[in-house]
């Protein structure tokens, strides 16, 4: 058990490390030399820097210290102890790369690349179980104490922030900050659930059973199968439940209508899934790799 929680702090530790260094970068060659405010305790920092000229690092270490404070009281002393550690790693990456060249001067460019790289930061971040301080920490409060998702407590936190770079910018800038504010919470969000994208399907037919059987011979998928009773007819029959990748959903709809063009399904998006089907060992097997 001790090597198993010290093998999940070392991978905790990295995904911190990685995403406090790419946040790093969408501060320095995105947000920066493009006066876009995307929220956090670094965009609070860059309006600081425009108004008065105070060193974003500096800033950030000024802002986080109550909040650490804070995070430790709510989230923990785990929590807050890799969220101390990302907020000293996340105003030192910002320091150690002031002088990399800007990646673009363009504004729409700025505002979307710099939310791709954002979102991605924030989310390697909150899956180490941390914050890099700042806003984050609200962002992580806020989360626990309510049902929002931490992309959803993103835009909100990080929206207020936002405001604020209307005493600083001008319009436009304020405007494209929204849209990379909407990118990174749509970011943080994939990053959360995993990047494959599957489908819940609901099955109901009369020949379930062929269906039943497409699925686990022909498709190689797995199934549930479920007691149902017809609300109109009260004829007892089975309702049929899959969870499929995304890309294999035509295949599997034209199947299905093969066999029974009065088939009724509902397809849902599913947002996380686990289980061998949907492994990276089963993957592998799939290419006919040893793992």
């Amino acid at each position: 058990m001790e090597k198993e929680q010290m093998k999940q702090r070392i991978q905790d530790t990295i995904y911190v490390t990685i995403g406090a260094f790419i946040l790093a970068l969408a501060v320095n060659i995105v947000y920066l030399p493009n006066q876009i405010v995307a929220g956090g305790a670094s965009g609070l920092s860059i309006v600081l820097n425009d108004l008065f000229g105070w060193d974003v690092a500096m800033t950030l270490y000024a802002i986080n210290v109550p909040l650490l404070a804070l995070c430790f009281l709510l989230l923990g002393k785990e929590v807050g102890l890799k969220t101390i550690y990302g907020s000293l790693v996340n105003p030192f990456f910002i320091w150690m790369t002031a002088s990399v060249p800007p990646l673009t001067n363009n504004i729409f460019l700025a505002a979307l690349y710099g939310g791709i790289l954002t979102g991605v930061g924030l989310g390697l971040v909150f899956r180490g179980n941390a914050s890099t301080g700042g806003s984050a920490i609200v962002t992580q409060i806020v989360h626990k104490f309510t049902n929002m998702s931490l992309g959803v407590a993103v835009f909100v936190v990080d929206g207020i922030i936002i405001a604020t770079a209307l005493f600083a910018f001008p319009k436009d800038s304020v405007l494209f900050s929204v849209i990379s504010l909407f990118i990174i919470g749509r970011v943080v969000d994939r990053i959360q659930v995993g990047m494959s994208r599957s489908k819940n399907l609901f099955i109901i037919s009369k020949k379930y059973e062929d269906i039943h059987q497409l699925f686990i011979k022909e498709l190689d998928k797995g199934v549930t199968l479920v007691p149902i009773e017809g609300g109109y007819t009260n004829e007892p029959g089975k309702l049929i439940m899959a969870v499929i990748p995304e890309s294999d959903f035509v295949q599997v709809k034209e199947a299905i209508l093969a066999i029974d063009e009065a088939a009724f399904f509902v397809s849902l998006e599913a947002s996380e899934v686990n289980g061998r089907g949907f492994s990276l060992k089963r993957i592998m097997e799939d290419y006919s790799v040893d793992v």
